[in-house]
């Protein structure tokens, strides 16, 4: 099959292209032209949000099935309809574990779980995308897929409450600096390494009884924030990491950017169960526990030690949130 990529060479999308083209399926990757596509696939290069310029490169670039994991917005989806309703087997949203009602009601969290994160404006946008999507399967049978990833990570990332791409928080326990977890770091939460979430995407692609469904995809191993840290500062070889355990409400106090991905989602347990998409694709299954995908992270950035940089806003968030609390006698 033509399978065509809307944002190719991210976080989540790289090991699924690399893995459908593993697979024998023509991979075209949609993309602004930042990123350079590798040799592999057909590159076409175009502004999503410019429709004009969408529908002068897709005119020569027909697909089959279509993955959208750049589309946040209602009006992203939108444009992504007029230009392939009646022209695709199947469209495959990349949407997001966070917009399940945060806290869950009770775990495992289903795809039955209602959605609804009341904190955190990335979830209600992708909520929105998710609800306008159904309504024009369940009007006209556009033939949608949704996906919910959880918290998903690759070799360029180290998970964190903060921001989990690049360095900084690998640099920050090396440097002796201290990090935080949300409250007492206890809650359980689900990391997948990309190359798992990979297997049950390229599953979900071309098969048409996936139309018309919701599926997350991630791990079933569920890590408390304590024992993330300590496999993260254990792989790096840090003996004696400075972790605080900091109060959700005094975190968002000190930085309000962080309401929606702390207390709108990682300060919460999140525990999944996979089985619908194990039903669908019965290969998926995630065979990279956190403490082997973490040590990879690091071999790469060693291999890599110019990749080795610092967010500094979120180099800054740490500084302003572990300042205040040491400030006020906090441990």
């Amino acid at each position: 099959m033509k399978v065509l990529f809307i944002g190719g060479t991210g976080n989540l999308s790289t090991d699924c292209a690399e893995l459908l083209h593993r697979r024998g399926h023509e991979v075209i990757l949609l993309t602004r032209g930042r990123s350079a596509v590798p040799s592999q696939y057909r590159a076409i290069v175009a502004d999503h949000k410019d429709p004009t310029a969408m529908r002068a490169v897709l005119a020569s670039a027909t697909a089959d099935v279509v993955l959208d994991f750049i589309a946040y917005e209602l009006g992203d989806v939108q444009l992504d309809h007029a230009l392939f309703a009646g022209r695709v087997r199947q469209y495959i949203f990349i949407s997001t574990a966070a917009a399940y009602v945060k806290p869950a009601p009770r775990l495992p969290i289903t795809e039955e779980t209602p959605l609804g994160n009341a904190f955190w404006d990335y979830a209600q946008k992708k909520e929105q995308c998710e609800n306008w999507l159904r309504e024009q399967w369940q009007r006209a049978r556009f033939p949608v897929t949704i996906v919910r990833p959880s918290h998903t990570y690759s070799p360029r990332w180290f998970p964190n409450p903060v921001s989990s791409s690049g360095y900084t928080l690998a640099a920050r326990l090396e440097a002796g600096k201290p990090v935080f977890v949300p409250g007492d770091g206890g809650n359980p939460w689900t990391l997948t390494a990309t190359s798992d979430f990979a297997v049950g995407v390229a599953g979900l692609v071309g098969k048409d009884a996936a139309v018309g469904e919701a599926f997350h995809i991630t791990s079933d191993e569920a890590l408390t924030w304590n024992q993330i840290y300590a496999e993260t500062a254990a792989a790096l070889g840090v003996n004696s990491p400075c972790i605080l355990k900091v109060p959700v409400d005094f975190i968002c106090q000190q930085c309000p950017r962080l309401v929606g991905t702390v207390k709108g989602d990682k300060a919460h347990p999140a525990i999944f169960d996979n089985s619908k998409i194990k039903r669908f694709v019965p290969d998926f299954q995630c065979r990279k526990p956190f403490c082997v995908g973490i040590r990879e992270s690091v071999e790469w950035f060693r291999q890599h030690p110019d990749r080795k940089t610092v967010n500094p806003e979120a180099d800054a968030e740490f500084d302003r949130v572990t300042s205040a609390w040491l400030a006020q006698g906090g441990k």
